[in-house]
């Protein structure tokens, strides 16, 4: 049965939410923003056909609200809802509040989130679906049990230990020794109960020269679920990605095909339905790959996808969210181009520190190949309560040559942000490195390299400025005084 939808609420700020507006402006379909009381100046708000403020600037107060967003939907006279990526946007019990107060909620059934929220669970339904797991024990009460499973299983250090709950990094504690055991299940227990709640933790054996490739699924309510290939996003700070790439130069064909088809093969085991994404890692050394967990949203780097295959993904999810058949089949989607993404983050790109303030100047890349998601404008302020990614910057190319061509293009020679410091010189000194361009990188790329990648940092001095005013004066002087004076 086909529903319709007159109105979209988006419960996002910044890039994700005008990355969703543009899609409903496509379509036709009228929007309505939530903002915080920092960000009433925001730009997604003055995107948006309404705005509704929803609360102070604590995320708790506002974006994490899921009573306000409801009230705000059912205000402003929206019937449906999209939650883009992070706050709510994995959040079953926000899923089943908006079903519940008859709006249609814009993503995966919030049966299909509890279940991959939990990663205990999400693994033994991988290993149900015939999907490759890392070998690891789930709910550990302590040390000894460590110590135990690992000579049973013949596991060798590095272990990981992490929240069952978590997500985005946080409670995660690598282990090279027996002696670092039980410091480090106290630290990753104390850290899931902070950012989660909950105190439950696994162990896996940790992947040393892992790379993160993770395959985009879409799938309708009729059955059919479809990949869109896969996507590396191998290079990560602090277990977050920077640089992503679509397809992954880690692969072989036969190596594509076989992870691509179990990720359908897991997806269609859970009955999931609109877009979302399984995570694996890729053992290099081995040529072996593993179940990581399955993100039940849009995903930041979703828009190079779009760039290879030239779909809206975006727009897949609300056709799904009404009921129609994906137009598609598995055979008609043939990527013929090379995709890379760069997260600009307002940060210090030596210590990873947030920069907070006033963009005073903005010169955004344009030109061939290149694609732009923006969370803001010429002076808008990046306030210190949210996540400091402000852009989405991403370049295609014939094949990857190509496509890094034009990302050094667009970092090293078009890209311009001041007031705030950004990851920009960061980026392109990884884009630039022999290593990257020879694709031999693994997640650990930028710690091993963090000092080599910072002595490759271009300094902006104060000389080139001295030149202009120099060569500006003597102009005039040569030519006297101009019209336009």
């Amino acid at each position: 049965m086909e529903r319709k939808i007159g109105k979209v609420l988006i419960a996002n700020r910044g890039v994700p939410a005008v990355r969703i507006m543009h899609t409903c402006r496509d379509r036709k379909i009228p929007t309505t923003a939530v903002y915080s009381t920092p960000d009433r100046l925001a730009h997604h708000v003055f995107m948006a056909d309404t705005a509704v403020h929803i609360g102070e600037a604590p995320p708790v107060e506002s974006y994490l609200n899921m009573d306000k967003m409801i009230d705000a939907a059912l205000r402003s006279g929206s019937d449906a809802i999209h939650s883009g990526w992070g706050f709510l946007a994995e959040n079953a019990e926000f899923a089943k509040k908006v079903i519940d107060a008859g709006l249609i909620w814009i993503g995966p059934s919030p049966e299909v989130i509890k279940m991959m929220g939990d990663k205990i669970r999400a693994k033994s339904l991988a290993q149900k679906a015939g999907v490759p797991t890392i070998p690891g024990i789930d709910n550990v009460k302590g040390s000894e049990q460590i110590i135990r499973w690992m000579k049973d299983e013949k596991i060798e250090f590095p272990i990981m230990i992490k929240a069952s709950a978590g997500g985005g990094g946080k409670g995660m504690v690598k282990v090279e020794n027996e002696g670092q055991i039980a410091q480090a299940f106290a630290q990753a227990r104390s850290e899931a109960k902070k950012s989660f709640g909950d105190d439950t933790v696994l162990v896996e054996k940790y992947i040393e020269r892992g790379r993160h490739i993770e395959v985009q699924i879409v799938g309708d309510e009729h059955g059919n679920v479809i990949h869109l290939f896969e996507r590396e996003c191998t290079l990560q700070r602090r277990n977050q990605k920077i640089i992503e790439e679509a397809p992954s130069p880690s692969l072989t064909d036969s190596l594509r095909q076989e992870i691509c088809s179990t990720a359908v093969r897991l997806m269609r085991e859970i009955g999931y339905t609109t877009a979302g994404t399984v995570e694996f890692i890729f053992d290099s050394s081995t040529k072996k790959f593993y179940f990581l967990e399955v993100n039940t949203r849009l995903q930041v780097e979703h828009g190079i996808t779009e760039l290879i295959t030239g779909l809206d993904i975006v727009g897949i999810m609300i056709d799904v969210a009404v009921g129609k058949k994906l137009p598609f089949k598995q055979s008609d989607i043939r990527p013929n181009r090379w995709a890379l993404e760069c997260r600009l983050n307002a940060e210090d790109p030596k210590s990873f520190s947030p920069s907070f303030g006033t963009i005073t100047r903005l010169q955004v890349p344009m030109g061939p190949n290149v694609r732009v998601a923006s969370g803001v404008y010429e002076g808008a302020d990046i306030p210190p309560y949210y996540d400091s990614l402000f852009m989405l910057l991403m370049t295609a190319g014939a094949n990857r040559d190509d496509a890094i061509r034009v990302m050094d293009r667009s970092l090293g020679r078009n890209l311009r942000v001041e007031g705030i410091k950004t990851l920009a010189p960061l980026l392109l000194s990884i884009i630039r490195h022999p290593f990257f361009i020879a694709g031999e990188f693994s997640t650990r790329f930028i710690e091993e390299h963090m000092a080599e990648l910072i002595s490759m940092f271009r300094e902006k001095n104060s000389e080139d400025e001295i030149l202009k005013v120099a060569r500006y004066v003597a102009e005039i002087s040569a030519l006297g005084t101009q019209k336009w004076m």
